[in-house]
């Protein structure tokens, strides 16, 4: 028998994992003949089949149903290797990172330095895109680490709560007043906002409707700067991440304003698959809460 090895049997769990040859490329950043070639390696290693192959999709045989305890349990010590033998600049490992916008124009430059830093042979792939696509990314395994709105509730994800974001109300600098205390300039202008179905979306329009009935105009966009820049070109009004406003305030390109009641503050968290357990996901996870609690003043 030739010998196998650690990436035939990481190949063939993430096949088992994800359902079909494609899906397991897309996760381990592979090609489709590759994938193939591995499980076809496997399968001579050990002379027997794995998988059963029809025009409905792969199914396990039962050779292959017994194989997966063993391949895990190479996977388990694999990973122990990693954490408590591997020097952390020995481990070289490709890492997809989904980042919600609000992150990548607050902390992300200091969370990937911190993590280069840590692991300095590590690939690190950027994917900045709104959260309810992270989620999805993330649990078809298209993303290793996503930070996003959150916590996800999958009891296949574990999640690291991030400091909030506190929210409040933005108008271009040379918005008049639309009342007293500016209570009525909400009213009197478009409300631009997150992208439709998140949930600072979903908050704002509620919060609108009850204050101000259906007299309302929402602008939803799915991109953070371009909500600053269509405020700061007086196009209307918004609530936006205070961390990320002060900046247009002390430019004088924007003023902060109180209609009486601001949204809820963001929460994020980052979140990853908590099977198969990997010490460099773990690692990164606490690296982003260590970075954004540091910018947090916390």
């Amino acid at each position: 028998m030739a010998r196998i090895n650690l990436e035939q049997l990481k190949t063939f769990l993430t096949v088992v994992r994800m359902g079909s040859i494609r899906k397991a490329a897309v996760g381990l950043n592979l090609t489709q003949p590759a994938v193939t070639t591995r499980i076809k390696s496997l399968e001579e290693s050990l002379s027997v089949k794995l998988f059963e192959r029809s025009s409905g999709g792969l199914k396990l045989t039962k050779r292959g149903e017994m194989l997966i305890r063993y391949a895990e349990q190479y996977e388990h010590l694999s990973e122990l290797v990693d954490e408590n033998i591997i020097a952390a600049d020995g481990i070289k490992d490709h890492l997809r990172l989904g980042v919600s916008e609000t992150i990548a124009e607050c902390w992300l430059p200091q969370f990937v330095s911190a993590l280069h830093r840590h692991f300095p042979n590590l690939e690190i792939e950027i994917n900045v895109d709104i959260s309810i696509n992270l989620r999805a990314a993330l649990l078809d395994r298209e993303v290793d680490l996503a930070i996003l709105l959150g916590p996800i509730s999958e009891y296949s994800v574990d999640n690291l709560e991030l400091p909030d974001f506190n929210l409040a109300w933005y108008a271009a600098i040379e918005t008049e007043t639309g009342g007293p205390d500016d209570a009525d300039l909400i009213s009197q202008r478009p409300v631009i906002t997150y992208a439709r179905n998140t949930r600072p979306y979903r908050e704002i329009k509620t919060s609108l409707f009850e204050n101000y009935g259906p007299n309302f105009r929402l602008f939803p966009s799915s991109s953070l700067s371009a909500c600053f820049r269509l405020v700061e070109a007086g196009l209307g009004v918004a609530a936006l991440p205070e961390s990320l406003g002060q900046k247009f305030v002390r430019e004088e390109k924007l003023r902060q304003f109180d209609p009486g009641w601001t949204p809820s503050p963001l929460k994020f968290s980052a979140s990853y698959l908590g099977d198969p357990k990997s010490y460099v996901l773990e690692t990164a996870a606490k690296l982003a809460l260590k970075t954004a609690q540091a910018e947090s003043g916390i």
